[in-house]
């Protein structure tokens, strides 16, 4: 027999008993989308955890200078920039640079000892994707008015400052000069020193405050699976020369936290899916077994017209493996759909991987084969006589 003849074999036995067939597949579907839907849910509560360790910082890294040897304040070299930006997995750099002796008001009315205790900081453009610091209103600084006396401020610097809006209006005083207020950013959970900054260009301080252009904190984001290795090398990268001079903040507990919940949900996934499985094999045997009893006379005929036994085996196996294909790809689907519907309901992302819906369909088949491949033996050694002989 061809293949297209076992298939075609394998299914006709299946039509015969529509009935019979449905509620078997449907066994080994509840099974599956039992399996995929505990997949589908735990990883898409896995995206959304992994989403909001993210924004815990768990893969930002700073440097900033240490104190030497003699107790004294460390500087940071002014290519420090450039040579972290080359480590292989960083994959994002900027960095805030303090601009000292610059002091901040509303006004020239305001008393000199009235600072508020705000600092000013000179900013790379990059700033705000490398921190997470998103806007409450107005922009950010650009290749174009990093130039020029325009300021972001931090959420609480303009509390205390009173400026609710920025426009073009919004004057405040920084080092004696009059700065243009174009920002004012949300609060920044990963870096709250940039709360009570107030930023300005890294051009303008170098121009008007003798800002010497060397970066007091560098920020980088890598890749969560390499972080470690980044934080063995920022020191001497940032610093070849005297790394022991360089502060490197440690990785985010939350990282480990992270991959902890990843390694626990891993193990309870193959452990759900194993059972799923399983059950689903069973249930296809304990079909194909009552449908070998129920079909001696069908196997005697076969097999007094000339079917070999190879021939009723195969004929047996195509139809455990063509119930079980039926019923884990209905499984995958209604699974999937579960899946999708729950994940909205979260407002979660929707995550399936692609391994547990194909993983699932060709583990059922290979099951369902198993499962049935000892009622096909023992259809196949029926004699054409006894088989007859039993109707």
């Amino acid at each position: 027999m061809s293949l297209a003849d076992v298939v075609r074999t394998g299914a006709a036995g299946l039509r015969s008993r529509p009935a019979r067939a449905l509620l078997s597949a449907l066994g080994v579907a509840i099974g599956i989308a039992a399996m995929v839907a505990v997949t589908g849910v735990s990883s898409s509560s896995r995206e959304q955890l992994d989403r909001q360790l993210a924004a815990l910082g768990t893969d930002l890294l700073t440097v900033s200078p240490g104190r030497t040897v003699d107790g004294e304040d460390a500087t940071l070299p002014a290519e420090a920039e450039a040579m972290i930006s080359r480590i292989g997995p960083v994959t994002a750099v900027s960095a805030t640079g303090a601009v000292r002796g610059a002091r901040v008001y509303r006004s020239d009315l305001i008393p000199k000892a009235e600072t508020g205790g705000l600092t000013v900081l000179a900013a790379r453009t990059g700033l705000p994707r490398t921190t997470g610091a998103t806007l409450r209103a107005g922009t950010w600084l650009n290749g174009a008015t990093g130039r020029y006396p325009a300021a972001v401020l931090g959420t609480a610097a303009a509390e205390r400052l009173g400026v609710g809006r920025p426009s073009p209006g919004t004057l405040i005083l920084v080092g004696g000069e009059r700065f243009t207020v174009i920002g004012v950013l949300d609060e920044v959970t990963l870096v709250p020193a940039l709360d009570t900054a107030v930023l300005i260009g890294w051009d303008v301080a170098t121009d008007r405050f003798g800002f010497d252009g060397r970066a007091t904190t560098v920020y980088t984001r890598s890749a969560d699976s390499k972080v470690e290795a980044v934080h063995a090398v920022l020191a001497a990268t940032a610093d070849p020369e005297s790394p022991g001079d360089v502060e490197v903040s440690r990785p985010s507990d939350a990282l480990a936290a992270r991959r902890a919940a990843g390694t626990t949900l891993n193990g309870l996934l193959l452990g759900l899916g194993a059972v799923a499985l399983l059950v689903g094999g069973i249930g296809v045997a304990n079909t194909m077994i009552v449908t070998v009893l129920e079909r001696r006379a069908e196997i005697g005929l076969r097999r007094s017209l000339g079917a070999t036994r190879g021939q009723i085996r195969l004929q047996f196996l195509a139809e455990s493996s063509l119930l079980s294909l039926l019923g884990g790809t209905g499984g995958v689907l209604l699974g999937v759909t579960v899946t999708a519907g729950y994940a909205a309901y979260q407002s979660w992302p929707a995550v399936v991987p692609v391994w547990a819906t194909t993983g699932a369909i060709a583990a059922t088949v290979i099951i369902g084969g198993l499962a049935g491949l000892y009622p096909a033996i023992r259809a196949a050694r029926l004699s054409p006589t006894e088989a007859l002989a039993a109707t």
